[in-house]
């Protein structure tokens, strides 16, 4: 099942059709004309993105997603097809570039994978002044309900894409509430990553001209550090959030790893996992700035189903 899109008056016939958003090349390729790249909505499906889910949740989990069942947290995303979304490049049976969903922590905490994210969450937020309030919420004793939403994506989607899949969950979430269905929570808990640049061992080398980072970082963070986004979205939610914050991997990358895996000149990377909570009132208001500050045309999709 495709999710329809909605498309400016921009978009031609064929395109609104065919359900498809045609992105362009960045500036950097201006240079070699326009580069037409098609990216089209689905549900989540179980013949075609189970390895795909699990390739993904690796790459958000990093290190420690040897720490669980990926293919157990596949299932239960698959177990709710009407809930989250994928995005894909060559159709409906290829693999998803994107996903986005949301698990019921209170509804599956028996599930043994569930406990596994529940304890390896709390064992984080422990770690850090700003998360340890979230270990209280996962608390067996707590009456907030927390829905744990998981998303990732491959480097060729740009953040513009993102939104309207956070869209696409809040009107979802609001048809299965009114279905009876239990994903009414007072609080959503984002998993998500940033890392901070540190010396690789490209940096011993002393003839090698030194560069400086490119991306936007936040200042002041991790003694004096500066953290990097790989999700840019980040950021806006963050201004909507109750409590936010970095921590560390419990199996921290081989020493000189992240010289070898460096993206950028003379620095590595050191990635870490981010946690943000927002309360259920306020997720509607973040995604709305959301798409705001990452609004492109053609315009964003609704939930609205069509077969595909």
């Amino acid at each position: 099942m495709a999710k329809r899109k909605t498309f400016d008056d921009s978009a031609t016939e064929q395109d609104s059709e065919e359900g498809i958003i045609t992105g362009e090349s960045s500036s950097e390729d201006d240079e070699f004309g326009e580069v037409q790249q098609e990216f089209e909505f689905f549900d989540p499906q179980t013949p075609w993105d189970f390895e795909g889910f699990k390739r993904l949740l690796r790459q958000l989990f990093d290190v420690d997603s040897t720490s669980f069942h990926l293919g157990a947290i596949a299932d239960l995303i698959l177990a709710q097809p009407l809930l989250g979304s994928t995005i894909k490049t060559e159709g409906n049976e290829s693999d998803p570039h994107a996903f986005m969903t949301i698990l019921n922590l209170e509804e599956h905490k028996d599930k043994p994978v569930i406990q596994d994210l529940t304890n390896y969450i709390r064992n984080r937020a422990e770690t850090s002044p700003k998360l340890s309030p979230i270990k209280g919420l996962l608390n067996l004793e707590s009456s907030s309900q927390l829905g744990l939403i998981l998303t990732e994506r491959w480097v060729n989607i740009a953040t513009e894409l993102i939104p309207p899949m956070y869209r696409m969950l809040l009107e979802e979430i609001s048809w299965a509430i009114a279905d009876k269905e239990p994903y009414t929570f007072t609080h959503y808990l984002i998993v998500s990553k940033t890392y901070l640049a540190v010396p690789s061992l490209l940096n011993e080398d002393t003839n090698r001209p030194k560069k400086k980072m490119k991306p936007k970082a936040k200042q002041g963070v991790d003694e004096g550090k500066s953290m990097y986004y790989f999700h840019p979205e980040d950021e806006v939610l963050e201004r909507h959030a109750t409590h936010f914050g970095s921590f560390d991997y419990i199996k921290q990358a081989a020493q000189g790893e992240s010289g070898s895996k460096s993206t950028f000149h003379d620095f590595g990377i050191k990635q870490r996992g981010h946690l943000i909570l927002i309360e259920a009132a306020k997720f509607g208001s973040a995604v709305k700035e959301m798409e705001t500050e990452f609004s492109s045309q053609p315009t964003v999709p609704d939930a609205t189903m069509e077969e595909s």
